[in-house]
């Protein structure tokens, strides 16, 4: 979302009564709205915190009912439809809901589609997207697979729409847990959890005392939740690059994002090598798997002392890394 596509919508500013605003990313500016009267619902945790830093009032969740909403369309169109019958839900017969995206995140066709089912103006285009107000018709007006549901995907594993590999199990987290050894360490991280299928295989075999799922994505938390039950599971909604414990642990294992939204960004990963360096003993061993392109070895390197690939194809890598250079991570995120 722009600023120029924001202003474009609300010309004289904040439109009056309570505002919702669905996806904001923390770095849009919402000049346009009163941080008074405008509730945010983000579930990215850096996102949601750079949002509470500027003085907004933000959940992974809003609740209650609201005199018009702001949708920022996401990349997955299933969660884009959820987000767009979670706002509509709040809202009266009557009432706007504005609608914001990029064309490459399927603005045009969202248009289409809502089109189809309830007055649609004021459409903006400006930045390589759209901004347009729908009217909201009614009660029961969008399709009824529209809300957010879960979805087993695999045994006794659900997802939500929008969560990383919402469709199946990850081949690289596969492959990942095919070169866990028999016997795990005691105390496990694994970060950037996801939906928690990783850890439950890390459950599986003996060893483990604790894990912790460490995990930015709100829903996908959720989904871990309610995939592990075991109670050596310890869940935490936090940026793992971020994250910390009172003692350190003995083993982590990820299989770390290199995106933030369309754009690769393999500073992420080695944020996530940095971070689990911090976390370890020096005796302590990281399980780590990333695609075959990304170049990981020389911060591998960097952060700790034996480092070997240990599995791989023309798609994956899977390094094990021993003996943790805890101070070339601290140094690492100064």
């Amino acid at each position: 979302m722009t600023a120029t596509r924001l202003a474009l919508a609300l010309p004289d500013r904040h439109p009056g009564g309570d505002f919702l605003v669905i996806g904001a990313r923390g770095g849009d500016d919402l000049s346009p709205l009163d941080p008074a009267r405008t509730q945010i619902q983000q579930g990215h945790f850096p996102d949601h915190q750079a949002l509470s830093a500027r003085g907004y009032r933000v959940a992974p969740q809003c609740n209650g009912h609201f005199d018009a909403a702001l949708v920022v369309l996401p990349r997955a169109k299933a969660q884009g439809r959820a987000r767009i019958a979670d706002a509509a839900s709040r809202l009266q017969a009557g009432a706007t809901l504005w609608i914001d995206g990029q064309k490459t995140d399927g603005i045009d066709s969202m248009l289409k589609e809502l089109r189809a089912l309830a007055p649609v103006d004021e459409v903006h285009s400006k930045a390589h997207g759209k901004i347009f107000r729908v009217t909201i018709p009614g009660n029961d007006w969008l399709p009824h697979d529209w809300p957010a549901r879960t979805q087993e995907v695999a045994p006794g594993f659900v997802t939500r729409p929008g969560v990383f590999s919402a469709d199946g199990i990850d081949p690289g987290s596969a492959m990942l847990a095919a070169a866990l050894p028999d016997r795990m360490p005691t105390r496990v991280v694994d970060l950037g959890a996801g939906w928690g299928w990783l850890s439950a295989q890390a459950l599986a075999r003996p060893g483990i005392e604790v894990i912790h799922l460490v995990e930015a994505d709100h829903a996908a938390l959720e989904s871990a939740r309610d995939n592990i039950s075991d109670p050596r599971a310890q869940f935490h909604w936090a940026d793992a690059r971020d994250f910390s414990l009172k003692e350190p642990v003995n083993g982590v294992i990820m299989n770390p994002p290199f995106h933030d939204g369309r754009a690769a960004d393999p500073r992420i990963g080695a944020d996530f090598i940095a971070a689990a360096a911090r976390l370890l003993t020096g005796a302590g061993r990281l399980w780590m798997v990333a695609n075959r392109h990304l170049p990981y070895e020389a911060v591998l390197a960097q952060h700790f002392g034996q480092v070997h690939e240990i599995r791989g194809d023309n798609r994956f890598k899977v390094f094990e890394a021993t003996a943790a250079n805890r101070g070339a991570a601290r140094k690492g995120r100064r």
